[in-house]
């Protein structure tokens, strides 16, 4: 995590929730509880922008498919160049995921 601070122990107990979860449903389920529809559709965005983004596809394209505003894009982008890996990461695995 490329920023220290954000690691509080209410960020722990949050990241130690999300690894308990089963499954889809229960994951679905959290995220209703703890963001708003707004939030979580922002959130599914980001990642649909990030793996357009490491597909090569240009930001007009993107634009186009996602909805996704063109500083939004520039700023995943940035994530994907110079973040924590993040995006990578669980791109990778869900293209492993795919490929099963």
């Amino acid at each position: 995590m490329s920023d220290d601070r954000l690691r509080t122990p209410e960020v722990e107990e949050l990241l130690r929730a999300i690894l308990l979860l089963d499954d889809a449903d229960e994951a679905y389920a959290l995220l209703v509880d703890l963001c708003t529809i707004r939030e979580i559709q922002d959130m599914a965005q980001r990642l649909k922008v990030a793996e357009m983004l490491s597909a090569g596809e240009h930001y007009s394209a993107i634009q186009d498919t996602t909805g996704a505003s063109a500083t939004t894009i520039s700023r995943v982008s940035k994530s994907l160049n110079y973040g924590a890996d993040g995006y990578t990461q669980i791109l990778g695995k869900l293209a492993e995921k795919s490929g099963e």
